[in-house]
């Protein structure tokens, strides 16, 4: 459904308006087109004193061809230079109050106590009003659980508000994000970084994610346009919405999707795989036999699985005590109990191959709850559940477990919402709009990318920073 509000605040005499009223205005994101850039414009990248984290990220601009800026001070400077980058020098004393850039980047991993903060506020102080509409904020630091003593944790764990501040202040939708990393994880964060400077994160903001060293040497991808190549993936819930979309970019990304949807949804099944160049499988997930022909499918007709996405999920919304107990076991049964099944079939009987890649769709409803949907808030809170107790025992293979969590975002069942209720869940959010299926859908593809090994046990928010649950 369009957000005509959106549409007449982007308009002259909107902005005029909704500025003098104080109103929100929703900002036009930019998203990803393929074939465009990673980032299309200059990059900042500064550091904190003893950061150990600007080689690995030098690195990795240099490998998306970012038009790179530094500080003045020589470490930094040599290692973009051992990075094979020809930075360009940026010094805001003296630079034009036009120059700006298209993303801030800072090494703060050597910030190792409280009173060094202030080398996050000199960097980010003269440059945050620098940053372009849609541009990305990236913070990179060590995960304060592996920091080499409590100070150095106490200061690092402190980048968290920093982050989300920035976040709810550049507006003109712009992101800002904090990416922990272990000691050793150095080497796993291209992926990450690809992904929260592009255009692809337009709706995820104010989130912390975590990266370490892959359990196993990683499939990095040779072809960053399409890292799925040669891989399968299975999408539940596939024929409509956002798992419509899921499938669209897995497959443009390489993959030959399995969509998979109950046979009520047949003909959009087989619509959605067709268009896809990809397979069906109708099947009611929550049936018995569902795990086990599952399975069969994926190794008869596959040979097995490398991406496993479940986005299939029901809503039956009623206050508790209204609540009939059948829409409380449907909607656990389907947004939870089957994802466990499913897994357990797959994992026991060896189909999801080396590197698998399972990713879960969970909901801020299961963060933050919601009235009227105890059992769908507790179905959503139980797949984070799912992420952590089983995300640290599958890293042998070099599978990964992560999760999304979107809020608001623009589909068939929004559309049918109240519209002061529909109106208020667009709004509650940095973005002041609602996010759309494509947003999901991009975020998974990240995590299911072979370069996304060191991402794992994360949930991370499609959420346009949403107010809610912060």
């Amino acid at each position: 459904m369009a957000d005509t509000y959106a549409t007449i605040a982007n308009t002259p005499v909107g902005r005029t308006v909704a500025k003098r009223l104080g109103l929100p205005a929703p900002p036009r994101l930019e998203r990803y087109r393929p074939g465009a850039p990673v980032i299309d414009g200059p990059v900042l990248l500064g550091a904190a004193p003893g950061g150990v984290l600007g080689e690995a990220t030098a690195r990795v601009l240099a490998a998306i061809n970012a038009d790179v800026h530094t500080a003045l001070e020589p470490p930094l400077r040599a290692a973009a230079a051992g990075a094979g980058l020809d930075a360009k020098v940026f010094n805001p004393d003296v630079a034009p109050s036009d120059q700006t850039f298209k993303a801030l980047v800072l090494d703060a991993s050597g910030i190792g106590a409280s009173e060094d903060l202030v080398h996050a506020y000199e960097f980010f102080h003269p440059t945050v009003r620098r940053v372009r509409p849609s541009g990305r904020i990236v913070v990179l630091a060590t995960s304060p659980e592996h920091a080499p003593n409590p100070r150095h944790a106490v200061a690092q764990r402190a980048l968290e508000g920093l982050v989300r501040s920035i976040g709810k202040e550049v507006r003109r939708g712009a992101t800002a994000q904090l990416v922990y990393v272990t000691p050793d994880g150095s080497g796993a964060i291209e992926s990450t970084l690809r992904f929260l400077l592009s255009p692809k994160s337009a709706y995820v903001s104010g989130q912390v994610i975590r990266i370490q060293a892959p359990a196993v040497e990683a499939d990095v991808p040779t072809d960053w346009e399409r890292p799925l190549a040669g891989k399968v993936a299975l999408v539940t819930g596939a024929s409509r919405g956002i798992g419509h979309e899921v499938a669209a970019v897995l497959a443009r990304d390489g993959a030959h999707v399995v969509a998979l949807d109950i046979p009520a949804h047949a003909d959009a099944l087989v619509a959605t795989a067709a268009q896809l160049g990809g397979s069906e499988l109708a099947l009611d997930i929550t049936e018995p036999a569902a795990p086990a022909r599952v399975a069969e499918h994926l190794t008869q007709n596959h040979g097995g699985v490398d991406v496993v996405v479940h986005n299939a999920g029901v809503t039956r919304d009623k206050t508790l005590a209204r609540m009939r107990r059948e829409q409380w076991e449907q909607v656990i049964a389907v947004n939870l109990t089957s994802i466990e099944r499913i897994d357990r079939e797959l994992f026991a009987g060896g189909v999801v191959r080396d590197h698998g890649r399972v990713v879960l769709v969970s909901s801020i409803s299961g963060i933050a709850g919601n009235a009227g949907q105890t059992n769908y808030a507790t179905s959503k809170a139980g797949v984070i559940g799912l992420l952590s107790a089983y995300a640290p025992t599958i890293l042998g293979r070099g599978h990964t477990l992560n999760a999304v969590a979107p809020a608001f975002i623009e589909t068939q069942m929004t559309a049918a919402m109240p519209f002061a209720i529909r109106e208020v869940g667009r709004r509650l959010n940095s973005m002041s709009q609602g996010g759309l299926p494509v947003d999901v859908a991009e975020t998974i593809a990240w995590l299911a990318s072979p370069g996304s090994a060191g991402v794992n046990g994360n949930v991370v928010r499609v959420c346009g920073q949403s107010l809610l649950g912060a």
